[in-house]
């Protein structure tokens, strides 16, 4: 059967129109990127099969459009369309950051430290540095790492921060074991650069380690 013969209630794109696209599962979102599915499959039974053979949802979507085109079902221009829709959803994130308003909401820059850092393959620490109202100036990735650490030096993020004129950071960086929870490591170098920024009167405020999952504040632990 095909799609447009399901119960209307049931189709993907009238689910999404009646009830927004937060309703539809991983699968159905990527049918609509889809279209059409594979010989004697639907693109909902197509998009279930790449996402047990080649997910899950965000490991499939970090592949580059280059590995995404040779999959089953995904040909030039839904792979292009997929890149185009990760790309668009980190600059939606970004945009708040970029055009000077103040963030207020702390959990916005786990969502940008998020996007920016989850899917690479190795450890990388990044800096966002913030003006005296806590508008974004800039955001750097400052070192990059192995695949379970990155050496931090927390001289040179005071050296970032004062070419910057910032008057507060917030660091994040990833664990591409999946794994978000806060290491020792990551506890005692988040006091260091606390230590180093404060003598130049600089604050730190957060500390995001990403992960799967949703984004670890050491700030809202207690520990900045």
């Amino acid at each position: 059967m095909h799609i447009r013969d399901w119960p209307s209630g049931e189709r993907p794109r009238e689910k999404l129109l009646a009830r927004g696209a937060a309703v539809l599962s991983d699968a159905e979102l990527l049918a609509l990127f889809l279209g059409s599915g594979v010989r004697g499959l639907d693109a909902v039974a197509t998009a279930r099969q790449l996402l047990a053979g080649h997910g899950p949802l965000r490991r499939l979507l970090e592949r580059p459009a280059t590995e995404l085109v040779k999959l089953p079902g995904l040909g030039p221009a839904s792979a292009c369309q997929l890149a185009a829709a990760l790309e668009l959803c980190g600059r939606y994130l970004a945009a708040g950051l970029e055009r000077g308003e103040a963030l207020t909401d702390p959990q916005a820059a786990g969502r940008y430290f998020a996007q920016r850092l989850r899917g690479h393959a190795s450890e990388v620490f990044a800096a966002l540095f913030l003006d005296t109202r806590h508008r974004a100036l800039a955001f750097e990735e400052l070192f990059r790492g192995t695949v379970d650490g990155a050496e931090v030096h927390p001289r040179e993020v005071v050296r970032r921060a004062l070419a910057h004129n910032a008057a507060a950071v917030i660091v994040g960086h990833n664990h591409p074991s999946g794994s978000a929870e806060p290491s020792a490591a990551d506890r005692a170098v988040t006091s260091q650069l606390k230590q180093a920024l404060r003598l130049v009167d600089v604050r730190l405020l957060d500390h995001f380690v990403i992960g799967d999952g949703a984004p670890v504040s050491l700030a809202a632990r207690g520990w900045v």
